[in-house]
């Protein structure tokens, strides 16, 4: 039976794959910050789930989650990092404080948890890890750019990770969702108290008391917890997944436009070397 290790279920996507995972009978080590927020699922699914407190960004309670889930369960098979949040400012506007703990929360948080479980998984030649990230780290919207950085300096992390595990029979997917309709923009949503009165048409349109996609948006987490358990089953599991059509079409829409300037540019790109 595999075990899963979900960080961040308290609601959201990390709630719908917890459900999911359960529902078919895996087990699976719940995480929030507050634990009683899981009582639910715990409660429909006495054998198989296990509630932990964790705050990934506090190295003892990492440390204490992976340990309750290997005295449980005997391993961890599965570790997905969905915990974190978001932050809107103009990097100008970004106070430096709320950064670093956007960083610890978002970065910082899943790399100790990747160190947490890896022993383990190296041992057993066996395993996968999905760190979630975020279509934002590809299409840096204006006032997302600390967030969007957070993701991805994960999704850079995550690539050499893939080809230092591949080998060890682990693998590594960073998923890139786009607008699901979770607590993202609602509380899940933080920005700086400082608004810059010269960033209004840009960043400033992003305010949250600006913000008018929360519930609207066009994912089903029922339906991306799907997709993760599918890709992380598959013969051939991915190194990278997009989830949503609104994050297909960002993805083409960038890529088409980096080609067009990378072309536009290469002359000058490739005068740059020695010449004898």
């Amino acid at each position: 039976m595999t075990t899963w290790l979900i960080t961040g279920c308290s609601t959201g996507l990390g709630r719908a794959l917890a459900q999911a995972v359960l529902a078919r009978g895996d087990n699976a080590v719940i995480t929030a910050r507050d634990a009683s927020t899981l009582q639910e699922l715990t409660a429909q699914f006495p054998t198989t789930a296990l509630a932990v407190a964790l705050d990934v960004t506090k190295q003892s309670q990492v440390d204490a989650a992976v340990q309750q889930a290997q005295e449980r369960f005997g391993s961890v098979d599965v570790l997905v990092n969905n915990a974190g949040y978001g932050y809107r400012a103009a990097i100008e506007e970004g106070d430096d404080a709320d950064v670093r703990t956007l960083f610890d929360t978002n970065v910082f948080g899943p790399v100790a948890m990747i160190k947490a479980v890896l022993p383990g998984m190296r041992s057993q030649r066996s395993g996968a890890i999905v760190n979630i990230s975020s279509i934002g780290a590809r299409i840096s919207p204006p006032g997302s750019g600390y967030y969007s950085a957070t993701k991805a300096a994960l999704e850079g992390l995550s690539g050499s990770l893939h080809k230092e595990l591949k080998p060890l029979g682990i693998s590594v997917t960073v998923v890139e969702p786009g607008g699901f309709r979770t607590d993202f923009a609602g509380r899940s949503l933080t920005q700086s108290a400082e608004a810059i009165a010269d960033y209004a048409d840009t960043a400033g349109k992003r305010r949250k008391e600006l913000d008018t996609i929360h519930g609207t948006q066009q994912g089903d987490p029922d339906k991306a917890a799907a997709a993760i358990m599918t890709a992380v089953e598959a013969p051939e599991t991915p190194g990278f997944l997009l989830l949503g059509e609104d994050a297909a079409k960002a993805f083409d829409a960038v890529e088409e436009a980096q080609r067009a300037e990378v072309n536009r540019w290469r002359e000058l790109s490739v005068s740059t070397g020695y010449t004898e």
